[in-house]
């Protein structure tokens, strides 16, 4: 019996062959890796996946496809974790952890952001999402795409935008462009904030309004000597400062705090 797409889920099912053999190329799987990927659905990548990678893991919340893939393949070939990826513990999973999935849209940054908590873990990333979600991760420093993601992102991993993936690829088509990107986290010297939870939230209240400078978004928790103290223009806006210089924003409150 064919299975209906759910809207609750974003269910846009992947069903073009050179897409799915574009994406599994991309990904490049090798026997002996520790795979895991989110939303199976109908198994277009998992077939090609499972073929190489024994036990590839996947997440999946939908019963009725949990049900399909039990059918489908040995437990020794899939390992299905039922439940929301945005409550898994990808770290459990072991080092060295490759994720692949096409993310379901409408919780496609919070998964992002819940990823990053297991950079330590993972080998890499390859996701598909909304290109402009995709534009939006990779946006350098003074692009007009370049916000609270693209900085929390860019500071635990490389980005690399793989492939583009029409609308026509899926059923039912989505009202949108995708692509994949593939994220690598950040190796050898890099720094590393002191306070992470204050990074994120030194990040949010200088994006929380776009258009006004860093004197009125961040105003209240740094003074103009301050600014003059980090060597940063208080004229400035959010979008122009690179990751580094969030960092030591948030690097130089942190110690002001402790002191």
């Amino acid at each position: 019996m064919p299975h209906r797409p759910r809207k609750r889920f974003s269910q846009n099912f992947l069903v073009d062959e050179t897409a799915i053999a574009d994406i599994v190329e991309a990904v490049g799987p090798r026997p002996g890796d520790a795979m895991v990927e989110i939303g199976p659905g109908l198994g277009a990548i998992t077939r090609p996946l499972a073929s190489v990678v024994r036990p590839l893991h996947v997440i999946e919340i939908d019963r009725d496809i949990v049900a399909r893939l039990k059918t489908e393949f040995e437990p020794d070939a899939l390992v299905i974790h039922e439940g929301d990826a945005l409550e898994f513990d990808f770290a459990a999973l072991g080092p060295k952890l490759r994720v692949v999935g096409n993310l379901p849209y409408h919780i496609s940054t919070p998964i992002l952001f819940h990823l990053t908590q297991s950079a330590d873990a993972i080998y890499d990333i390859h996701a598909m999402l909304q290109s402009e979600v995709v534009e939006r991760m990779a946006a350098p420093p003074g692009a007009s795409e370049y916000g609270r993601l693209s900085v929390m992102l860019q500071y635990r991993f490389e980005m690399e935008k793989v492939l583009a993936v029409p609308p026509e690829a899926f059923r039912p088509a989505p009202k949108v462009d995708s692509a994949v990107i593939r994220m690598a986290p950040r190796t050898g010297a890099w720094r590393r904030a002191a306070d992470e939870k204050l990074l994120s939230s030194t990040v949010a209240l200088a994006f929380s309004q776009r258009r006004k400078t860093l004197r009125n978004t961040l105003g209240s928790v740094l003074t103009p000597a301050d600014f003059e103290t980090l060597g940063i223009d208080a004229q400035a806006r959010a979008q122009t400062l690179s990751v580094d210089e969030f960092i030591r924003i948030a690097d130089y409150r942190s110690t002001r705090r402790t002191g």
